[in-house]
């Protein structure tokens, strides 16, 4: 008897076991790009970039670490400093990568990447993904050119709170403001702007920096855009 139920209970433990390994084996394995049900799929990624210093001799100065177009990688790209003070942004080293500093610059900042080839569908799942630290308060807002040369700032506000982090912004929902691109000034705001051809995108610090040392200043480092083309 004790047999009988022991054989009973071996083959009831082995018809489970065969059943859950015919479960999983149809069960599709998860991938963490899949797009859920009913979403837009995320364009590919257009363009990288991730800088480097620009050549110099000696020990590094805050005059030799100025950007120039020496600091971008991709040839496929073209980097616009905007503001008065711009000219100062420097090219720094931490955490291992290379970024852009605003710190020294006596005015607002606009930094925006240029695609040669062609402009850039923002709409819908577009995203742009941007390692970047704010210091001091300083807020990192997103800023395009449009096709037919207006620039223009959005409301969405980035702060890291001193910390290099790594931001993704969606452009859909998002108000935006004329942007004058001498004076870097935010201006009367912009209804339905036409994103689907898009010059220019980057970001701004709409403050003036601080200097060295934990005072105000942004930096931006590695940088993706996920976004159709459009060829110019």
């Amino acid at each position: 008897m004790q047999s009988s139920r022991f054989v009973e209970r071996t083959l009831l433990t082995t018809g489970l076991v065969v059943w859950a390994l015919a479960a999983a084996a149809q069960t599709p394995p998860v991938n963490p790009a899949t797009q859920k049900p009913g979403m837009i799929p995320r364009p590919p990624r257009l363009f990288s970039e991730i800088w480097r210093l620009p050549p110099h001799t000696g020990e590094r100065t805050d005059e030799n670490m100025r950007f120039t177009p020496a600091v971008v990688t991709n040839a496929s790209l073209e980097v616009k400093l905007y503001g008065p003070n711009a000219s100062v942004v420097l090219a720094a080293e931490h955490e291992g990568r290379i970024d852009l500093w605003t710190g020294m610059s006596s005015s607002p900042v606009a930094v925006t990447i240029r695609d040669k080839r062609n402009y850039v569908d923002l709409t819908y799942a577009a995203r742009l993904r941007w390692i970047v630290r704010t210091n001091a308060i300083h807020q990192l807002h997103p800023v395009v050119k449009l096709a037919d040369g207006r620039l223009l700032v959005g409301d969405r506000g980035i702060n890291t709170h001193g910390e290099f982090l790594q931001t993704e912004i969606a452009f859909i929902g998002m108000r935006w403001y004329a942007l004058d691109p001498a004076k870097v000034v935010v201006l009367t705001e912009v209804a339905n702007p036409n994103l689907r051809m898009v010059d220019e995108v980057g970001l701004a610090t709409l403050s003036p920096g601080g200097g060295h040392g934990i005072a105000g200043s942004a930096n931006l480092s590695t940088v993706d855009l996920f976004a159709n083309p459009v060829p110019r």
